[in-house]
């Protein structure tokens, strides 16, 4: 994501005191602000851990106070992970001091007393409700336990930095339907509002698309895409998987056959390219085509026409062709593997369909619109906050379709409740 928790900030003035609240209790905030800065404290404030991030990558901070709960993050992790990050700096909760062992330094000693304080406030004003945080007093000195994040632990590294994207970049959990860039496919990312608009300037023509993009990541519905926009639309939409056909039927598949062409070949077969006729052929896996076959798809495409296995007469077909692979065609070229004339006959327009961990704002529109295209038998369902985390923290190696596996299992686990739990989001 391009987001790393930051070091101690060296831009820290020596003997600086600044104090960051983290705390969604803004009542809490306010009494410790008036009181530590009576001490003269710097004080910042965060209204949740992400936040509270932000602030310590952007400025620093020579002590902070947690809340027992924050609204985004677990409070033992965060508290945890900041001993790792910032060694030397003094780290309290509201029930005490999450203390390394060593003694307590005069400025912890003031953050306590400014605790007491605003404890004493709080029992002396009838605060009420807003001010129950105060009610049990500040006990001795405690160590915050974080025994869930061992020092070095990526993912709880990585769930910390997924929540201080989720709060920098203001992504949020999209409620009711989303609109479409294209065709079945949504997203908000700059990368994927590009693509959509390369589609819908070249679907208009039959140029051949070429599209690019590790398994999982929708091809075969950016194909389609072209297909459904095109003025082709009302026409075949044909889908030949190069990889799937084993070689010794590959050319009868493709061009057609007549009788008797070949032993079993009892019917005479028009092939896929014909199937098309006027329509779409959707290439998929091309760059899985044996060699022996992309010397006649280049003939097709340099021609528009065929000839079916047994017969010598040339047959003339209008097929628009958009190919897909997850492997480089140029890579596969320079290798040998794949013809690099059919490579440039393909490439006339290519496009690059990026991984889901390249484009991790489009993570939550993406799960918000497959919930709501899960099988009719299932009852739609929302993530809560913890689900959404638990997406933002993962790789995605299987993309897009990974995702939607995850959130069909999460679905069946979470049973008759409307809400996905964070435990249920399995990978």
């Amino acid at each position: 994501m391009g987001y790393g928790l930051g070091r101690e900030d060296a831009g820290n003035k020596a003997g600086a005191r600044t104090v960051l609240l983290a705390s969604a209790n803004a009542t809490l905030r306010a009494r410790l602000r008036q009181e530590l800065t009576a001490m003269r404290w710097q004080v910042r404030e965060a209204a949740g851990g992400a936040e509270a991030i932000e602030l310590l990558e952007a400025q620093g901070a020579e002590a902070m106070v947690l809340d027992s709960v924050l609204p985004d993050l677990e409070v033992d992790e965060l508290a945890g992970e900041m001993r790792m990050r910032h060694p030397v700096m003094d780290l309290l909760r509201i029930d005490g001091v999450a203390d390394d062992g060593g003694a307590r330094s005069p400025r912890r000693n003031e953050l306590l007393h400014a605790l007491r304080q605003a404890q004493q406030g709080a029992c002396g004003t009838g605060a009420g409700d807003s001010a129950a945080w105060m009610q049990a007093p500040v006990a001795a000195p405690q160590i915050a336990a974080a025994d869930r994040l061992a020092p070095g632990d990526e993912r709880s590294v990585a769930a910390l930095q997924a929540a201080a994207f989720l709060h920098r970049s203001k992504v949020k959990i999209p409620e009711g339907p989303l609109p479409e860039l294209l065709p079945g496919m949504v997203g908000v990312s700059a990368g994927m509002v590009e693509l959509a608009r390369l589609i819908r300037l070249v679907a208009q023509y039959s140029s051949t698309v070429l599209i690019e993009g590790e398994t999982g990541t929708g091809k075969e519905r950016v194909a389609r895409a072209v297909h459904l926009l095109s003025p082709r639309a009302d026409k075949p939409y044909v889908v030949l998987n190069c990889a799937a056909i084993p070689e010794s039927l590959l050319e009868a598949e493709v061009f057609g056959h007549t009788r008797g062409a070949f032993t079993g070949a009892m019917q005479p077969r028009t092939g896929m390219i014909e199937a098309a006729n006027g329509g779409t052929l959707f290439l998929d896996e091309i760059g899985e085509m044996p060699l022996s076959m992309q010397s006649k798809i280049l003939r097709f495409l340099e021609s528009g026409e065929l000839q079916r296995v047994g017969n010598n007469e040339v047959v003339r077909v209008d097929a628009r062709v958009v190919a897909a692979t997850h492997v480089p065609l140029q890579q596969r070229a320079d290798e040998h593997t794949f013809r690099l004339d059919l490579y440039h006959r393909l490439a006339v327009f290519p496009v690059f369909l990026p991984a889901l961990r390249e484009r991790m704002e489009d993570v939550l529109p993406l799960a918000a619109h497959l919930l709501g295209k899960l099988d009719k038998k299932m009852p739609v369902k929302r993530l809560s906050d913890g689900a959404a985390a638990r997406l933002m923290e993962h790789h995605w190696p299987g993309n897009v379709r990974e995702l939607a596996n995850v959130l069909e299992r999460a679905t069946i686990l979470a049973e008759d409740r409307r809400e996905i739990a964070r435990d249920e989001i399995r990978f």
